[in-house]
Formats: structure tokens, sequence, C-alpha cells
């Protein structure tokens, strides 16, 4: 089995939505692969109700995803998860190439990294439809497609 580690800010949105999401969609297309995800700063989610926002798990829901997971509290990323992983997602440049760089200097670029900008959704700008459409290309790119 493949490891694939997403990162993100706080582990409470947009990487836990990739994880869960992706886990749902390799198995349906049996593919070998489990994902999990992790922080890069766990101390800017002080403010986070909970252990995985409201707002991802009515989307995985909406979408028919397994929830197994859900109920974990977000998590610091360790350099043995960095290590253990057979490919690394960033799920925005902008914001966690920095965090890489300061504290994980080594893996800044061994990583894979999105576009996609946190908040929440709106008409404009949908960041669970970015990741969703990107984990469907990154699953078609591990069945060879």
């Amino acid at each position: 089995m493949y490891k694939l580690l997403f990162l993100c800010t706080g582990n409470y949105y947009r990487s836990r939505f990739a994880e869960l999401l992706f886990n749902t969609m390799a198995a349906a297309h049996a593919l070998p692969w489990q994902a999990l995800s992790r922080c890069l700063a766990i101390e800017k989610g002080v403010g986070n109700v909970g252990p995985m926002s409201a707002l991802a798990i009515n989307a995985l829901q909406a979408l028919g995803s397994n929830l197994a997971g859900a109920e974990r509290f977000p998590l610091q990323v360790e350099e043995c998860d960095l290590q253990a992983a057979d490919h690394i997602i960033a799920l925005q440049e902008a914001e966690h190439r920095s965090y890489l760089q300061e504290r994980y200097p080594t893996w800044v670029n061994k990583v894979e990294y999105w576009h996609v900008r946190d908040g929440m959704p709106t008409p404009a700008y949908n960041p669970l439809h970015e990741i969703t459409r990107d984990v469907q290309r990154l699953i078609e790119h591990f069945r060879g497609l």
C-alpha cells in the first residue's frame, strides 16, 4: 500500500477533506493508495471548533464519501510522516511553501504543490470543488489514465 500525505496549515478543512475524499475514491477504484493528512502550523488552528470542519464533513456526505477518520483532531506533521509518504501534496503553494521552508527545509522541493486557496465556499470560489477536481485528476493519474 502506497502512502499519500496531504498537508495544509491547520489540518481541519482542506487537507482533511482531500484525505477522506481520496480514500473513498481510491477504494472505489481498488487503487493501492491510502491518504493521510497533517498540518504544517497547528498553532494557527486555535479557533477551530471540533475535530474537523462541518463544511468539509457536509460536503463529503453530499459526495457519498466514507467519513472514517473525521472524528480525529488535527495532527501536526512530523519528520516521520514525511519520510513514510510515497507522495506529498501541499494544498496551496503560496501558503505552505514558506512553512515547509521554515520547519522542514529538506522537503520543500519534494512536495507537489496545489493552488487551493483557503476560505469559505462562495459562488465565485469553492475550495472544496477545487480539491474535488484535483483529487479526481490525481486518481486518474494513479490509475494510469
